[in-house]
């Protein structure tokens, strides 16, 4: 039997022309992404789409537009062997984070992929990173089963666990990578997997669930040097706010300060989680390490390990979607869901 893959496309630069007036690139419609690439019949797959109407641009991509994402997959879970998700490059990390905790017990691939150049354009990555998506969302095993069991992002060279990534480029086509985790796949003249990497082993007989419910009481705070006590009390102070994603120095260091310490431990008492993740790239938080960090840690905050900004935000969302208390937040945001974290 022919794969059936499915394409949800919401915008970004692989579907977007150029505004003959402003020169500007604007989104453009599925069928005119589809009319430049024709090799897409040589797969000979049966590909159906779902199209965002308008599509959007991914700065104006919320947590509203993921809903619609997962519904498209749940609703249609049952009849496809896998999903292509086209989306633009600036937030699709953040949609990728999301969509690992909202399709809990996925057993099918989820390929989110784009492009930094429009694919209509003469010289363009987008050509490549669709029919390769399409490639290892319709990928088996010896066994049968899907290759990919999880949402993962693909860009040029490398098939990524999609909440272990971040855009690192504005300008290469190389423009993801995730420093804390091996890529799932690397691709050259063929599609090479790394099949230890892979995602496995869910444990879950009665299938895939779609969680909807996000909260989005959460946000996230940079420290600097210079930073006053005015300015974090005030980002304390948010009306409504549930959690915040501290993103600290090194290993999980912030200032020793008295008037930081005793900020950061009101706030705690309050009922906010505060999950402390690193400002760096490669690593992740060792709250025992530093002096500076100790402090932190003693005033209540939850250390974030090796969570990229978007999954410790988008994980926040997910968790006071469920309804659950600040302590049984604190407790699960510890716990890896979806392979997002090193535990």
């Amino acid at each position: 039997m022919k794969p059936r893959i499915l394409i949800v496309y919401t915008g970004g630069t692989i579907g977007m022309i150029e505004d003959q007036a402003t020169k500007t690139l604007r989104p453009f419609d599925f069928t005119h992404l589809m009319d430049n690439v024709p090799k897409v019949k040589m797969l000979d797959y049966v590909i159906d789409n779902i199209q965002f109407d308008p599509p959007i641009d991914s700065s104006d991509m919320s947590p509203a537009h993921w809903q619609d994402i997962a519904r498209a997959i749940a609703s249609n879970y049952d009849n496809y062997d896998g999903f292509v998700v086209l989306h633009g490059t600036d937030t699709m990390a953040y949609t990728a984070s999301a969509l690992s905790f909202m399709l809990d017990g996925l057993e099918k691939p989820v390929i989110i992929t784009g492009s930094q150049l429009p694919i209509g354009e003469v010289r363009t990555d987008g050509e490549e990173n669709l029919i390769t998506a399409l490639q290892i969302a319709a990928e088996t095993d010896t066994d049968g089963r899907p290759m990919v069991q999880e949402v993962a992002i693909l860009f040029e060279d490398y098939l990524w666990r999609g909440n272990r990534a971040s855009k690192r480029s504005a300008d290469n086509f190389n423009a993801f990578r995730s420093s804390n985790y091996p890529e799932l796949a690397r691709i050259g003249l063929g599609i090479h997997y790394n099949r230890e990497s892979l995602h496995r082993d869910h444990g879950h007989a009665s299938g895939m669930t779609a969680h909807y419910n996000l909260d989005l009481g959460v946000i996230g705070i940079d420290l600097f040097p210079g930073l006053t006590e005015t300015s974090l009390r005030h980002m304390l102070a948010t009306p409504g706010i549930k959690g915040i994603v501290l993103r600290t120095y090194g290993t999980g260091n912030a200032p020793t300060a008295q008037w930081f310490t005793d900020a950061i431990t009101e706030a705690v008492q309050r009922g906010i989680v505060i999950v402390n993740v690193t400002q760096c790239a490669d690593g992740g938080v060792h709250p025992r390490r530093y002096l500076a960090g100790d402090i932190l840690s003693s005033t209540g905050t939850v250390s974030g390990a090796d969570l990229t900004f978007e999954a410790a935000i988008t994980k926040l969302m997910f968790l006071f979607g469920l309804g659950l208390s600040p302590e049984e937040v604190r407790r699960r945001m510890t716990h890896t869901i979806a392979g997002e974290m090193s535990v």
